[in-house]
This record gives structure tokens, sequence and C-alpha cells, in this order.
């Protein structure tokens, strides 16, 4: 019977503290929160069990070297899951705690319960931020796109564009003017685009792009930025200006769209900056 030999290091340790953090959380919170179905108790539920699934994916992968078998680029993927893993969980942390902690009148075990995955939510958050700052990229290192500063600031970008999906769709908050029309074009646009690159530099496919995969993020990054800051004026301008805005008032939504596209135009416009002076070797 062959013997597995699990070798320790900094990163598995960090991995295996993640793994425990989210599923102490969806744990507690499945079997004691009292949770309404639906919702925000869904979403906080998902991003914990597809963070403790993709991490005790990795861990086996590694442990029983597998790498050369999956159909992905190892140097990609696991940072990949870790960026959406962190940006998750520390999501959920937020939501739970201000939709199901705050000002809430539940005592006893239901609250403790609560208390319990919001904590274990932000262990886990702090712990894949950790094996972020593990893998990433250092100075003089050949390593994968998605472990360089522009790669998880794709994975970024495409998490705050789908907040903003969230946020726009319920109620639906652009089909009064074409301006607005044209910034939900604009997050959609540049959404595909950033995972597109994601899905690409995971799958090993930049090679089929018909143009260099550096010209076409520099191009693209210029592109982005120059759309994102004519949403980041649009948005306001035709949401809260009384002329186009009519009697009702802006919600708490529609100021957090604004604060998001603005947050996304810097992130591209680091993205642009960054990927100007990335020299990018693919691995």
């Amino acid at each position: 019977m062959p013997l597995i030999v699990m070798p320790t290091s900094q990163l598995l340790w960090v991995r295996i503290a993640a793994l425990v953090f989210t599923c102490v959380a969806f744990s507690v919170a499945a079997h004691g929160a009292f949770l309404p179905h639906g919702g925000m108790a869904d979403w906080c539920i998902f991003c914990w069990v597809f963070s403790f699934a993709v991490t005790l994916l990795v861990l086996l992968v590694e442990q029983f070297g597998l790498q050369a078998r999956v159909p992905v680029s190892w140097s990609n993927f696991p940072i990949t899951l870790a960026c959406y893993a962190a940006l998750l969980c520390h999501s959920a942390t937020i939501i739970f705690s201000l939709w199901f902690l705050k000002d809430q009148r539940f005592s006893g075990e239901v609250r403790d319960y609560r208390i319990v995955s919001t904590v274990f939510s932000s262990l886990a958050a702090v712990a894949y931020m950790g094996e972020v700052s593990l893998t990433k990229a250092r100075p003089g290192e050949v390593v994968g796109y998605m472990a360089t500063a522009p790669g998880l600031l794709k994975v970024c970008q495409t998490f705050v564009a789908c907040i903003i999906f969230i946020l726009i769709s319920d109620p639906v908050s652009y089909d009064q003017h074409a301006a607005l029309k044209w910034c939900m074009a604009v997050y959609c646009i540049c959404f595909i685009l950033s995972m597109a690159v994601v899905v690409l530099c995971v799958g090993e496919w930049t090679g089929c792009l018909p143009v260099p995969f550096s010209k076409f993020l520099s191009v693209y990054g210029l592109l982005a930025v120059i759309m994102y800051l004519t949403a980041t004026i649009i948005w306001p301008v035709f949401q809260f200006d009384k002329q186009y805005r009519g009697r009702s008032g802006a919600s708490s939504k529609l100021i957090a769209v604004a604060v998001l596209t603005a947050l996304n135009l810097l992130l591209y416009l680091a993205d642009l900056v960054y990927s100007a002076r990335l020299v990018f070797v693919s691995v």
C-alpha cells in the first residue's frame, strides 16, 4: 500500500486553516443560525461552501501530485480561486453581520450560532488573503499571469462588477435613460473581457488570441479605463440630479453602485499602470 506523505509548509497550513474555517462557518449557520431561505442567507452559505469546495480540491490535487493531469494552468488556478474565496468570504462576513446580527432580536443559541459563523467567516477571509500573499508574484520571479498584480486586479474587477449587477437588477435601475443603459453596457463589456482574460490564463489558452496577449491587455486596459470613466460621471448625474431623476430620491443601492463604479475605475487604472510595467512571462 503506497504511503502518502504530506509535506508541511506555511502554505499548506494556511489552506487547511481556510478549509476548517469555512467548514465551521457554513456548518454552524446551517445547523442552528435559524436563517431564512433565499436572499442574502443563501448567498452567504454559497460563499462558504464554494470556498470550502475549491480549497479541498486544491489540497487533494497537490497532495496526490495530480497537477500535471488537471487541464488547467496550475501556476494560475490556485491563486485565482484563493483570491475569489477571499473576496467571497469577506463579502459574506459583512453581509451576514449586517443582515443577521445587527438590530436582530434573536437571543440565546441562535444569536450565538450567528456570531460564531461571522467570526469564522472573517477568519477564513484572513486565511485566504494569507494564501494570496504567499503565492503572489515576487520581484524577478517567473510565475503565471494570475499571480501578478494585474491578474489579481482582474479578479477584483469581475467581483465588483458582479456586486454592481446584483444592486442594479433588483429593482432594475438602468432603463430610465439611454445614458444609464450605456453604463450597464460598460459594466457588461468590461466584466466579460476581464473574465475572458481570467479564463484564458487559467486554461492556458492565451496563445489562441489572434494578437499578442500583452498587446491585447494594454489595448483592453486603456479602453476599460475610458469606458469606466464615462460611467463614473454619467451614473451619478442621471441618478442623483433632479432634472433627470424626478422627485424620487436616491436609494442606498444607487449610491453603492456609484461608489463601486468609481472603485472599479481605480482598479482598471491600476491594472493599466501595472500592465504597462509588467514583463509577462508565460508559464
